[in-house]
């Protein structure tokens, strides 16, 4: 039987939110560890939630990579299991190097809390690959430091690899200034790893995974772990 983690750190405060999903909507067996208590690969996927672990100091993320834990993600990762990582867990999986680039401070410098319209990018990912490439989700972002950046050659790099997952666009579905919430570069709301099997991404696809939750009662954000469950265990999918 297949069994996902959700990691909880000092300051995470999305864990219930993505553990309740994955729980009781996507119906997958799933534990929450604290951070110190995983103490082994013993899991089929891990997912690092959003939140503010150890407050943000230094920078969002810094201290939380530098957890034990984070080894076991690693190992984790180079044996192709997916692994997840939602805003703060986002920033982790960047600082750690596990996903390339840094987040930096919104450009507005001012914390931005409101929905988003992504375009799917790829759909070779185990988090995309129950979408289709254009398809256009509304998903809620919550953070202050969300704009992605690297430089020319390694953003050349992650367009060859199709490592570019999603992207902030407006109502047109077009990558846009104004349909960019925090100035990330090239729009970029998601990335996933060389292997495909890692992807981080800023907006929360658990506070748009229910009905009741979502504009229009459809809950978009849920594709995302429908597809990670596909992945698990193909009779999962789309329960």
């Amino acid at each position: 039987m297949v069994k996902v983690a959700v990691i909880q750190f000092p300051g995470s405060n999305c864990d219930l939110d993505a553990l309740k999903i994955l729980q009781k909507t996507i119906k997958v067996p799933t534990d929450l560890v604290w951070h110190k208590d995983l103490k082994r690969d013993q899991y089929d996927a891990y997912v690092l939630p959003g939140g503010f672990s150890y407050g943000d100091y230094l920078r969002a993320g810094a201290i939380a990579a530098t957890s034990p834990s984070i080894q076991i993600i690693r190992e984790a990762t180079e044996e192709g299991k997916p692994i997840l990582g939602i805003c703060n867990g986002f920033q982790i999986l960047v600082e750690a190097g596990i996903l390339p680039g840094a987040v930096l401070r919104n450009s507005g410098l001012r914390f931005v809390c409101k929905w988003t319209r992504l375009r799917i990018e790829s759909t070779k990912t185990p988090f995309t690959r129950g979408a289709s490439k254009g398809q256009i989700l509304r998903i809620p972002i919550a953070h202050n430091e969300g704009r992605y950046y690297l430089d020319k050659d390694q953003l050349d790099e992650l367009e060859r690899n199709e490592q570019i997952v999603l992207r902030y666009v407006d109502e047109n579905d077009i990558p846009t200034v104004d349909s960019n919430p925090n100035g990330s570069l090239d729009n970029i709301a998601g990335i996933c790893d060389k292997k495909r099997n890692v992807m981080g991404l800023m907006p929360h696809p658990e506070r748009a995974s229910l009905p009741i939750l979502s504009p229009s009662n459809h809950p978009e954000g849920r594709v995302i772990f429908d597809s990670m469950a596909e992945t698990l265990e193909p009779s999962l999918g789309g329960k």
